[in-house]
């Protein structure tokens, strides 16, 4: 059974930093592109950010939202098949649920119907 788990997430003033973590079981995700998404209340669920491994050039791949360019940081662990998501300089904008997301794309993508796998969400309250 896939599983994707996040924590992480909590209340934290405007300008403070978050780590969020996604641990995954029930697979490797090695050549998946790992997804980071956000849904504020009343509004839609959106892209935050992404990040992909090549195997061939041995490199990570990352894309992110323009409004979290700057500030925050995605990475992964592949041996641990667990991603992260350091958020920094928060800001009262940034208060949602955050949700890992899996998809089987060679390339990050920031459609959420291209990602199979998804997580229960941590809120993450951001306090001015």
């Amino acid at each position: 059974q896939v599983q994707l788990v996040e924590s992480g997430g909590g209340l934290v003033q405007a300008g403070g930093s978050l780590r969020l973590s996604c641990a995954a079981s029930g697979r490797t995700f090695t050549n998946y592109v790992m997804g980071w998404f956000r849904q504020a209340p009343g509004k839609e669920r959106e892209f935050v950010s992404g990040i992909s491994w090549n195997g061939r050039l041995r490199t990570y791949f990352a894309d992110y939202a323009d409004s979290v360019k700057g500030r925050f940081t995605i990475s992964r662990d592949n041996a641990k098949n667990t991603v992260y998501l350091q958020m920094n300089s928060l800001k009262v904008e940034d208060t949602a649920v955050y949700y890992c997301a899996a998809g089987p794309a060679t390339i990050i993508t920031r459609d959420l119907h291209e990602y199979d796998y998804w997580g229960q969400g941590t809120q993450v309250t951001v306090s001015s």
